[in-house]
């Protein structure tokens, strides 16, 4: 009961209070209502705005991800750790950073290219702004999820397929598009929608360049309509958080069906490898040359930047300075502030979840396999909606005193759960993995010797132990 409680309220309790206040923000159902709010030409604008870009973004992911994952799982390139190691690295950025980063690289003030002497004219749109550019910087920042994804699925092909098909006279090319790709088709139908779900609920990019020429999707537009005032902005971002929550569970549904039974079709042996020969040097060139466009040239451009006294001045040996760096980490006491906070939220939701997972995972263990499969999926919710809509479900559910506690509305206390809630699935899943590792022979011997924990509690393998087996255990 006390596993089912802590997965009730930081899993299901929120998301039902999300539902609740769309549906029913009066007491009352009024499913016109909801339907209103959601058929407003703004809605409908952002909504299309975000399946455009989203789904783009995840082909342009894909395009990019897999010849990655190829070529870092399954040839001989030299630097393919190095390379698969930096192709990770904007996953782990915040998308503001990067989108940054790109409107500081490409601006008419770009103070990178214009050491470079390549600045466009003073003016000038910045070409980032935009559809394009928020595509482009989606498949920039969920590539990753593509990769690890391909990966995951490159490393299953056994190696006899691969070299049973070269010794019948197929290519290279031949034996990846008629024995690889078959085999990996579910990983990159899993992949597309891993990248369309991250692209649904990205925030950081369409702000960055979507929102200064009005180019708004449903994260955004959430987020203008939350920062207005009035009796009726509560209802309405609440229906444009449960139809994003919506889209993102339908991405992650299909993902889930693409997966299923994908890890049981092949015995996994040794991985296949294909040896590039006179190709391996301008493949290496070719993917650090995509490396260095966009990780390096970016980073560089935002510490071009950086350098600089104060936007627009050119950077050269008179110029350059750094007193941005001084004064944002010694002298603005808010910067050191926000550092203190991050650290200890973060570090403090890490410490809870690690130590509270523990005792869960190992109650979860004895349930059924029905019902965990059933809890999984409850616990995995606040992570697959975008961070947007699990904030709006932590205010609606907060905002209002509740007993013991009162309000936790624009407290400390409330980022703190909301991390909670956001992290729990992925603090979950490592450890079920191992609890499930663990020989339930392991238990039941401590359970015979006199061990309460370990005996207590219904546990479907040891119902299916024989008598006599315990007979001799307790014997022993």
């Amino acid at each position: 009961m006390a596993v089912l409680l802590v997965i009730a309220v930081l899993s299901l309790l929120p998301m039902a209070r999300l539902v609740l206040a769309a549906i029913a923000p009066g007491g009352e159902a009024d499913f016109a209502a909801f339907a209103a709010r959601l058929a407003r030409p703004a809605a409908l604008r952002a909504m299309w705005h975000t399946l455009d870009t989203a789904f783009f973004g995840a082909m342009l992911a894909l395009c990019l991800g897999i010849p990655f994952a190829v070529a870092v799982t399954m040839t001989d390139l030299p630097g393919r750790n190095i390379l698969g190691f930096l192709l990770l690295l904007p996953l782990m950025i915040a998308p503001q950073v990067t989108a940054l980063a790109w409107l500081h690289l490409f601006g008419p003030s770009s103070t990178l290219l214009g050491m470079l002497g390549l600045a466009p004219p003073p003016g000038t749109a910045n070409p980032m702004l935009g559809r394009g550019g928020i595509i482009l910087l989606y498949a920039v920042q969920h590539a990753p999820i593509v990769f690890i994804t391909m990966r995951a699925g490159l490393s299953r092909v056994p190696r006899d397929m691969v070299e049973a098909a070269r010794s019948c006279g197929a290519r290279p090319l031949g034996v990846l598009r008629t024995i690889v790709l078959p085999v990996v088709r579910p990983y990159v139908v899993a992949a597309a929608a891993l990248a369309f779900v991250s692209g649904v609920g990205n925030f950081g990019i369409p702000a960055l360049l979507g929102m200064p020429v009005n180019y708004l999707t449903l994260p955004t537009l959430i987020y203008q309509d939350l920062s207005s005032f009035g009796p009726s902005v509560l209802p309405q971002i609440a229906a444009l958080s449960v139809l994003v929550g919506a889209l993102a569970l339908a991405g992650m549904a299909f993902q889930s069906l693409a997966l299923r039974g994908a890890g049981h079709r092949l015995a996994a042996g040794t991985p296949a490898q294909f040896e590039l020969g006179p190709y391996r040097l301008p493949l290496a060139c070719l993917c650090w040359s995509i490396i260095a466009l966009i990780l390096v040239l970016p980073a560089c451009a935002l510490l071009a930047t950086s350098l600089v006294p104060s936007f627009g001045v050119p950077l050269g040996p008179q110029t350059a300075t750094v007193a941005n760096y001084a004064e944002v980490l010694v002298r603005q006491a808010s910067t050191v502030r926000a550092f203190r906070n991050s650290l200890l939220f973060a570090g403090g939701a890490a410490l809870i979840l690690a130590l509270g997972v523990i005792p869960m995972a190992a109650r979860l263990e004895r349930f059924d396999r029905r019902w965990r499969r059933v809890l999984g999926g409850i616990v995995d919710l606040p992570y697959a909606i975008p961070g947007v809509v699990l904030a709006i479900a932590c205010i609606l559910l907060f905002l209002r005193p509740l007993p013991l506690i009162g309000s936790l509305y624009a407290t400390a206390s409330i980022i703190l759960i909301a991390y909670a809630m956001r992290f729990l699935t992925l603090a979950m899943k490592p450890v079920t993995t191992a609890v499930g590792q663990i020989p339930r022979d392991l238990e039941e011997a401590a359970a015979v010797s006199g061990d309460r924990l370990a005996g207590s509690g219904p546990s479907p393998r040891r119902s299916r132990r024989p008598p006599q087996w315990r007979a001799v255990c307790s014997s022993s």
